[in-house]
């Protein structure tokens, strides 16, 4: 019998140095203008789209705006540090607006008569660009969204906020 030595190759993939920077989801809590927790929302990137799940509590019943803006900040009146919403591609707001929609257009949250709600999301978009050099936020408005009405969709006041950012 005859012995073979045959050469153990070993590979290694070993990520860029940008590979940890960014964490693969990001996740905060929903909350209002006093602190209190209302909820989370996750963010998670696959295949160069943002997958989102919003889940919602003790809110009116119905339809409320929902929206990504373009600064990871809650706070300021009326949420007003979380800045306009995510445009990073200078489009016009609403799902069903023919010069838009922009980034930060999400559908709706639908809060049932138990006061919770949840919406999922997907948006082509990346991490990386979400959780830019200030981060963005995920907001939640008082009324509907109509979908066309620039730049806010009429969808009321801030009620709730998720701060999204690399550092949390």
């Amino acid at each position: 019998m005859r012995a073979y030595t045959v050469p153990l190759l070993l590979a290694f993939a070993c990520p860029g140095a940008n590979a940890f920077a960014n964490p693969a989801s990001v996740t905060a809590p929903l909350l209002d203008a006093s602190g209190a927790e209302h909820g989370s929302v996750r963010i998670r990137e696959k295949g160069g789209m943002l997958i989102g799940d919003v889940k919602a509590t003790n809110l009116e019943p119905g339809l409320h705006g929902l929206h990504i803006h373009a600064a990871g900040r809650c706070s300021g009146d009326g949420f007003a540090d979380a800045g306009g919403h995510w445009n990073p591609q200078g489009k016009q707001h609403g799902l069903d607006n023919p010069m838009g929609a922009h980034l930060g257009d999400l559908p709706q949250l639908n809060v049932g008569a138990n006061g919770k709600g949840r919406a999922r999301f997907m948006v082509m978009s990346t991490l990386d660009q979400l959780l830019d050099s200030d981060g963005s936020a995920l907001v939640v408005h008082a009324k509907p969204d109509d979908g066309r009405t620039d730049p806010s969709g009429n969808s009321g006041p801030r009620l709730l906020c998720a701060a999204l950012n690399s550092a949390r």
